[in-house]
């Protein structure tokens, strides 16, 4: 009888594990590049040192925790394809898809910025 509820025990305890593992790879879904792409482009910008390297992280993990990973992509997207020229790059400027994801990014930026400088 012990035998019988340690091994349902220890399959509760595993599929406990296993939604635990896929809840946080849900929230922690952006590549450790893109991170610390966002994080050396913010220092550029903010300056260098511990405490520039903190906030610039802090401000990674919220956008991270705010937009999922796919959204920041296509806001990234976005933005890269309106520094480039050409009329095909025109689509990217005034499609309302294209704004909404731009202003998805910019609002977690914000909300960011707030928390973490």
């Amino acid at each position: 009888m012990i035998g019988k509820w340690t091994l349902a025990a220890a399959l509760a305890g595993a599929a406990g594990m296993v939604v635990a593992q896929d809840v946080a790879e849900q929230f922690n879904d952006y590549p450790t590049e893109v991170r610390a792409d966002y994080v050396f482009a913010c220092m550029a910008t903010n300056g260098q040192g511990a405490d520039v390297l903190r906030r610039c992280s802090c401000s990674i993990d919220e956008i991270a925790a705010i937009l999922p990973y796919e959204k920041y992509l296509q806001a990234e997207t976005v933005l890269s394809m309106r520094r480039a020229s050409g009329q095909r790059m025109s689509y990217f400027q005034g499609a309302p898809e294209a704004q909404d994801y731009v202003a998805d990014l910019r609002r977690a930026q914000a909300e960011a910025e707030i928390i973490c400088f």
